[in-house]
């Protein structure tokens, strides 16, 4: 049951993502910088095509090698997996929602990274300095995904211990 939150979640930030990132690259000039000098002019640049790219083939990438195991867990399809999480059980549910979420939580970092460059090269609209907040949510919002992470292995061990002790 859990599990169709983090899917729902994942689902809302592709979407998110991929309009987020269609627009700025609309709004984009033909040289996207994404570092600036002291004085506030380009210091690192790369052509509007390269960052399109590099953006999709990096957004699919994470996405696909991050939910590929979210979905053998989900289908049972490889046998091992089958006894280390089985169909039905809370624990399965909870890692299958963590997977789908922390994909979420990569794609969410990955949206706050484009309006970050848009920022650097539409200054008129937002400064990039608006965006601190944002770059230190991330780290914490990957050490609470992580601390959930051993939360769960460490209650799937205790799971795994008291049917050894039967």
């Amino acid at each position: 049951m859990y599990y169709r939150f983090g899917k729902v979640f994942h689902f809302l930030t592709v979407l998110i993502f991929v309009f987020v990132f269609l627009y700025i690259y609309a709004a984009l000039t033909d040289i996207v910088a994404y570092q600036l000098d002291d004085s506030g002019g380009f210091d690192k640049s790369i052509g509007k095509e390269t960052f399109f790219y590099t953006g999709i083939v990096a957004f699919i990438v994470l996405n696909v090698l991050l939910v590929v195991p979210a979905k053998m867990i989900e289908n049972q399809s490889i046998s091992s997996l089958k006894r280390i999480f089985p169909k039905g059980k809370l624990l399965s549910d909870y890692m299958i929602a963590w997977m789908y979420s922390f994909v979420g939580i990569i794609n969410v970092s990955l949206i706050i990274m484009t309006f970050f460059v848009h920022s650097i090269n539409n200054q008129n609209e937002i400064s990039a300095g608006e965006f601190s907040f944002f770059f230190y949510l991330i780290p914490v919002l990957f050490v609470i995904w992580i601390g959930a992470l051993f939360w769960i292995l460490i209650q799937k061990f205790k799971e795994v211990q008291a049917s050894n002790k039967i």
